[in-house]
């Protein structure tokens, strides 16, 4: 066993009607002042409303920047970050899903260091502690609330940078599976089968360790039995404990040991095309798990035995690409790159490749890939 470390930096709340505590968090750090980041989606099903409401109700002051989208782009945040300067807030409440809370973490840093987000890119430019963050997912797939990263699209460059470093960790995270049983079947999907992928490629991760591997395994038993039951159900409040659950175990488990290249592959085709990420990650996996399987057979039985729905019995690797395939089909998640309705042509597909290479998830592939296998795989998945 190689030597490993790990570290849970935060203050998790877990369990149906938490959110209820959030004033309680507040006044207990004295701030009776706060910036909601998230989105009009979220408006609109009333549950930016109901936090302000909780907060509202004991005396906290709330003022919100709503305008965010998927993929946020470096100018979402720097809007972001002068309403926050000017609203004088104390703290940071994330309400939403990974795209809010990457928004948050990104303006935690420019609002406390100035520059440009661009100035962050990469591991470990961010000086100090960040303005305080309070995490409040609304759904079950990024794990956002406990992951070290904010992932912004710069659109003079197609590119999906990555600003990395341990002083991004919000300070608390609320995980009311309540704020989940309202989302939209597309987006229960995607960010269902994204939390997967997470547990996933984080288990055959070369960085992975027994600490790792046991959130993997968490994170793939409670999804794996009930991502097609919530899909169908989301008003389901025990389905939806389980996916938001193992959505966080999943994130603590990358957390600490990173991904591998369906998410490196899947990157590009969001900052190109502006494909939903849980999405892109879907349809690229059984590409990448396919090729994968040369290197890592001897955990394909285990994941297989969290997620099968059919009662067979593991084979051999493509015992796992066949029910990975299956489970795409039944949440409707389409088969190929191309069902997407992007186009992609040699030029494109070699730009993606290379910033595929140069993501670090990448290099924790369990399988080496270089740049030529890269574009391979991009054309098995578009086709």
């Amino acid at each position: 066993m190689k030597n490993f470390s790990f570290k849970i930096p935060q203050n998790i709340e877990f369990g149906i009607g938490c959110l209820n505590k959030l004033p309680h968090i507040l006044q207990s750090d004295s701030i009776n002042h706060v910036f909601i980041i998230s989105d009009h989606g979220l408006e609109g099903i009333g549950l930016v409303q109901k936090a302000e409401n909780i907060l509202s109700d004991h005396g906290i002051k709330v003022d919100k920047f709503l305008n965010v989208l998927a993929n946020p782009t470096i100018q979402t945040v720097n809007e972001a970050n002068e309403c926050f300067k000017k609203s004088g807030a104390q703290s940071i409440i994330a309400l939403g899903g990974g795209s809010p809370i990457d928004v948050a973490k990104s303006v935690g840093v420019l609002s406390t260091y100035g520059g440009n987000i661009k100035d962050y890119e990469g591991n470990g430019k961010v000086p100090g502690a960040i303005t305080p963050i309070i995490a409040i997912p609304t759904t079950a797939g990024t794990g956002s609330e406990v992951t070290a990263s904010s992932v912004i699209t710069d659109q003079d460059r197609n590119y999906k940078m990555t600003i990395f470093s341990y002083e991004l960790l919000p300070k608390y995270a609320l995980l009311d599976p309540v704020l989940i049983t309202s989302t939209p079947f597309h987006i229960v999907a995607a960010c269902g089968i994204d939390a997967l992928i997470h547990a996933i490629e984080s288990y055959i991760s070369l960085n992975a360790n027994p600490f790792s591997e046991a959130m993997s395994e968490k994170a793939m038993e409670l999804i794996g039995r009930s991502i097609r039951k919530f899909v169908a159900n989301p008003s389901n409040l025990s389905f939806a404990s389980d996916m938001m659950a193992g959505s966080n175990f999943a994130g603590i488990a990358f957390a600490w040991a990173r991904l591998g290249c369906i998410h490196s592959m899947s990157h590009p085709v969001s900052a190109h095309f502006n494909v939903p990420h849980g999405v892109a990650n879907a349809v690229l996996m059984p590409t990448v798990m396919n090729y994968n399987s040369l290197a890592d057979t001897d955990k394909y039985k285990k994941i297989y035995n969290y997620i099968q729905n059919s009662n067979e019995q593991y084979k051999n690797p493509e015992s796992l690409i066949c029910e990975l395939k299956a489970l795409n089909h039944a949440l409707k998640i389409p088969s190929h790159l191309s069902d997407l309705g992007i186009t992609l042509d040699d030029n494109i597909i070699k730009l993606m490749a290379i910033d595929a290479s140069k993501s670090a998830n990448t290099l924790a592939n369990p399988r080496y890939t270089s740049v030529e296998d890269l574009i391979n795989l991009y054309h098995l998945a578009y086709k």
